[in-house]
């Protein structure tokens, strides 16, 4: 077994900002050296999440009306008393999503249903450049 390490740094506008990552994902396993394994993605900080979905607009905007719906921004986070930086609600948006996935690849190939793309939600108020780390393990 070997396990390759990378990093992705993108720019991301916050405010539920999502991005597709899947061709770097797949650049990344396809320049990797290895064909049969499972590719670990995690973002860090604790105001983004990773997660798959439908990378289509009519779905983009029922996403973010979901995250609005359940946790919305107008009401009161003891972390902005707290911090003043009235970010409470991404917070436990991305704590809700989670910073990671795990998927398998054959071949080469990820292990994605035919509309499924990987995406990083920035949950921040405010834009950020994101680092995302990605380990291969395979053969």
């Amino acid at each position: 077994m070997t396990i390759v390490s990378k990093t992705i740094r993108i720019s991301t506008k916050g405010n539920c900002d999502m991005t597709n990552i899947t061709p770097e994902i797949t650049r990344e396993i396809n320049n990797s050296g290895l064909s049969n394994g499972i590719a670990t993605i995690f973002v860090t900080g604790s105001t983004a999440g990773i997660t798959t979905i439908e990378f289509e607009d009519g779905l983009i905007s029922d996403f973010k009306e979901m995250w609005e719906r359940n946790v919305p921004q107008n009401i009161t986070y003891q972390h902005n008393r707290r911090w003043g930086d009235s970010n409470g609600y991404s917070h436990v948006r991305a704590s809700l999503q989670g910073p990671s996935l795990v998927i398998p690849f054959t071949n080469k190939k990820m292990a994605l249903g035919t509309w499924q793309q990987i995406i990083i939600v920035d949950f921040d108020n405010r834009p950020r450049t994101r680092e995302i780390i990605l380990q291969l393990l395979g053969e």
